[in-house]
C-alpha cells in the first residue's frame, strides 16, 4: 500500500526503510532536506512539504506522522486537516498525550478524516526487529491500514486495543512500567556494585539473561551496556524524561490508582539532576541502547 511518512528522526526513518522493505510505497517528508533525500536513495518517494506529500498520494490517503510530541504534533496535524480531504487517514505514531489524541480524532472527524493513534516501541532496534504497535482506531480504519501495521511489527506485535486515543494510553502506561522496569534493574545493580564482594556487573547481567525470571530484553540492553564499559565512567547520572512517566502518574491520580514503583522511578529521574549514583548512571545508559536517546557524558 501506499503511505505518506512525515518525520524522518531514528524512529521515523527505521519505519519508514521497513515499509520499504516490506513492498510499500512511501513517499517521505521532513524538515530536514537531507533525511529526506537519504531515505529517497532507499526508493522513497521524497516530498518537499506537507502540500507537496498529500498531492503526491493516490486518495484515500494514509499519512503517518513521527514527529515530536506537543506543539510541533498539534500544528502538524492542524495543517494536514487543511491538506487532507473526507476518506483520508491520519496515523500519529508519535508519543502524544492520549487527551490530545482523543481531541484530533474528534477534530479530523468532523472533517471525514479518520484519525488513529499508534503507540510505538521498538526504539532503534525496530527496524530489524520489528515495531510494537498499539493502535487507536475505528474497526474500519483500521482494518485498511492493517497491511501497513503487519509489515512493521513483529508476528503478534499488533493490536487494536480500543478506539482513537486508547493507542496512546496503551503506550503512556507501557512507558510507566518501562519506567519501573528499569528503576529496579538499576537499583540492584547498585547494590551489587558497592556489595562486599567485588561483583562483575557484566558477568552477573549476562548470567541472568539464561533461564532467569528477571530476564527481558532490558537486561539484555544492560548486559550490553556494562559489557561495553563496565564501570559506566563515560556516562553522567542523569536521565532525561520525555513526558510519559509524568502523564502517566498524573493519570493514576487522576483514576485514584496506586502507583508507587512508577511515581518513585520518575522521582528518580528527577534526582537525576543533582546526583552522583551508579543506577543512575546505568538507567541512562539504558535509554541509549533502546531508544538512542543521547546521553550527557560524564566530562559534560
Amino acid at each position: 500500500m501506499q503511505l505518506g511518512m512525515v518525520g524522518l528522526g531514528k524512529m521515523g526513518t527505521g519505519m519508514a526503510r521497513r515499509l520499504l522493505r516490506g513492498e510499500h510505497e512511501v513517499v517521505a517528508f521532513d524538515v530536514n532536506p537531507q533525511a529526506v533525500e537519504s531515505l529517497a536513495a532507499d526508493g522513497a518517494t521524497g516530498a518537499t512539504s506537507l502540500a507537496d506529500l498529500v498531492e503526491r498520494l493516490t486518495p484515500p490517503r494514509a499519512v503517518w506522522l513521527m514527529v515530536p510530541a506537543g506543539d510541533v504534533t498539534k500544528e502538524t496535524v492542524e495543517r494536514l486537516a487543511t491538506l487532507l480531504e473526507s476518506g483520508d487517514a491520519l496515523v500519529d505514531g508519535g508519543n502524544s498525550r492520549y487527551t490530545d489524541s482523543v481531541a484530533h480524532a474528534a477534530a479530523l472527524s468532523e472533517r471525514g478524516i479518520f484519525f488513529l493513534d499508534a503507540g510505538t516501541s521498538g526504539g532503534v532496534w525496530g527496524l530489524e526487529e520489528g515495531f510494537c504497535l498499539m493502535v487507536g482506531a475505528e474497526e474500519k480504519s483500521f482494518a485498511r491500514l492493517e497491511p501497513a501495521f503487519a509489515t512493521l511489527a513483529p508476528e503478534n506485535g499488533y493490536a487494536r486495543v480500543g478506539r482513537p486515543g486508547a493507542g496512546h494510553f496503551v503506550k503512556m502506561i507501557h512507558n510507566g512500567i518501562e519506567y519501573g522496569v528499569m528503576q529496579a534493574y538499576a537499583e540492584g545493580f547498585e547494590m551489587l556494585e558497592r556489595g562486599e564482594f567485588e561483583t562483575d556487573l557484566a558477568q552477573v547481567s549476562e548470567l541472568w539473561r539464561h533461564g532467569s525470571v528477571v530476564r527481558s530484553w532490558l537486561l539484555d540492553l544492560t548486559a550490553a551496556a556494562l559489557a561495553h564499559d563496565p564501570g559506566l565512567e563515560g556516562v553522567a547520572p542523569y536521565v532525561a524524561d520525555s513526558g510519559e512517566g509524568r502523564w502517566t502518574v498524573e493519570t493514576a491520580v487522576e483514576l485514584g490508582v496506586p502507583t508507587p514503583a512508577i511515581a518513585s522511578a520518575l522521582f528518580a529521574r528527577f534526582a537525576s539532576r543533582d546526583d552522583d549514583s551508579f543506577s543512575l548512571k546505568l538507567l541512562a545508559a539504558m535509554r541509549q541502547s533502546f531508544g538512542g536517546h543521547t546521553v550527557k557524558r560524564a566530562d559534560e
